[in-house]
């Protein structure tokens, strides 16, 4: 097994190392260990503006990526740490969230902590929520990673993931809030982050006699920043790839109410219709017919509605607010 210790700390290269040692290392089973800085991580089909709380991703410039396996949003910080197995098997027979995990489990029980598995995908202390799960699957071949909050910014998590799911209608998979805590909160003597990495890499040679290190070369650096620049930076993956959805949403302006009714796919809005008690000196089908092909994205919108004198469409209601009541 291959071991590696990923240093990056980059949500786009990260995600995107996943893939890339996946899928070209097919011979080889691989255990590896990184951390992310500040990130929101959405599962594979889910509509990623139903999971976050878009104005604090962007006022905190928090990085959206979307990952290759199934399963809710995570938050990740530089205070949790993210585990990856990617296994050979027999075809039909890899799914085994308790096999990958119970290695973090044998390393708690070291530290003195009591830990669970508890529901399909989840690691709990007292009943609280401290890994989260999920796997992807091709033929013989399973990518299972993990999250690990060691010391993670409660604030910053819950923050980032609060959202108002009243405003989509949709059949993307739905991220399940939990209660959740930190490792170090339960430690009956203080570790570093670093130390604890330690430990489970320590824990994973031991365990499997093939265990080798492995560190990446510059080849395997090439490939990977080639991969996050062509996929994993982009608004296609990341945002566009989220399943079709209904977006409704009303908000009061100076101006007056504003109602949003809109048809998403991939990304873009397909249908738009905007209700309300404002005035207009212009027929507002003019700007419902421009944003219909347009990017369910602030820019996208901000760069077509300048085509326009907004005032003369929607009397006395700031452009910035009108935009943000489509998210």
């Amino acid at each position: 097994m291959l071991c590696i210790y990923n240093k990056s700390t980059e949500p786009y290269f990260n995600m995107a190392t996943e893939e890339y040692f996946f899928k070209n290392f097919a011979d080889r089973n691989i255990f590896m260990l990184w951390r992310n800085k500040s990130a929101v991580i959405v599962g594979k089909h889910q509509n990623t503006l139903s999971e976050i709380n878009l104005d604090y991703v962007q006022e905190n410039e928090i990085p959206v990526v979307r990952r290759l396996s199934g399963g809710g949003a995570v938050f990740h910080d530089l205070g949790n740490l993210n585990f990856t197995f990617i296994m050979n098997g027999k075809e039909g027979k890899l799914v085994d969230f308790k096999k990958y995990t119970l290695p973090i489990q044998d390393v708690l029980t070291k530290l003195e902590i009591e830990s669970k598995f508890e529901g399909r995908n989840d690691l709990t202390i007292d009943g609280r929520k401290f890994s989260g799960n999920a796997e992807h699957v091709v033929r013989n071949r399973v990518l299972h990673h993990g999250t690990l909050l060691f010391a993670s910014e409660m604030k910053d998590l819950t923050q980032s993931l609060k959202v108002k799911e009243s405003k989509f209608k949709d059949k993307a998979v739905k991220s399940v809030r939990s209660r959740v805590t930190n490792i170090s909160s339960h430690l009956k003597e203080q570790i570093s982050i670093e130390k604890f990495t330690e430990m489970i890499m320590d824990h994973i040679m031991a365990m499997y006699d093939d265990s080798e290190q492995y560190e990446l070369n510059a080849a395997d650096i090439n490939e990977i920043n080639k991969l996050r620049d062509e996929k994993y930076t982009t608004w296609d993956w990341n945002f566009g790839y989220s399943p079709k959805y209904n977006f409704n949403h009303e908000i009061k302006t100076p101006g007056g109410h504003v109602e949003f009714n809109m048809d998403v796919h991939s990304g873009v809005i397909e249908k738009i219709k905007i209700f309300g008690d404002f005035f207009n000196k212009k027929d507002i089908t003019e700007i419902e017919n421009a944003l219909t092909g347009t990017k369910h994205d602030s820019k996208a919108i901000e760069e077509k509605l300048s085509e326009f004198e907004f005032d003369d469409y929607f009397s006395n209601i700031p452009k910035d607010e009108f935009i943000k009541g489509m998210f």
